[in-house]
């Protein structure tokens, strides 16, 4: 039951960070921090992936009502969370055997930080190729990629070390 509290808070915790706060946040108009994608890596590992296809789409659904995005959110949180099992068995070397007992924690700084910055990028390359849609902006679009995924990975980074680090 413990499991389950802990992620509806940080469903929610995400959900309201993000709109609330790191909405209202653009630097020098390319750095945009989505902390929300978090939720895709730090999601158990189960056999059962309709729950957490489900529960990625409604939280990229509610961010998109609040953002009034027009479901851009949704979609590319969903295509990370779909693609998410073939990444983990890329870099973790993870069969179906191993999923319940899966947790990023115990697994090593390298492949953590690959697999994040792999799937960071996917996310707001759909994202901002979508926002952008048109193929004049493909210049904006990679800036927007570059910096916003860099300050998305380093607010991970920091807050699972911050929050981590007392467990």
């Amino acid at each position: 039951m413990s499991k389950t509290i802990n992620l509806v808070f940080l469903f929610f915790f995400l959900l309201f960070l993000q709109v609330f706060v790191l909405n209202n946040i653009l630097f020098f108009g390319y750095i945009n921090p989505y902390a929300y994608v978090a939720f895709v890596f730090l999601y158990p590992l189960k056999e059962n992936r309709i729950p957490f296809l489900f529960y990625s789409f409604l939280l990229g659904l509610f961010i998109d009502f609040f953002s009034d995005s027009g479901g851009i959110h949704a979609f590319s949180l969903l295509s990370i969370a779909y693609i998410r099992l073939f990444f983990i068995k890329l870099y973790f070397r993870k069969v179906t055997a191993d999923y319940p007992f899966f947790n990023l924690k115990s697994e090593s700084f390298g492949k953590v930080f690959n697999y994040t910055v792999t799937l960071t990028i996917i996310h707001h390359l759909i994202y901002f190729s979508f926002a952008n849609f048109s193929l004049q902006n493909y210049s904006t679009v990679l800036l927007n990629v570059l910096f916003s995924s860099i300050f998305t990975l380093t607010l991970y980074f920091l807050g699972t070390y911050i929050f981590m680090k007392s467990e």
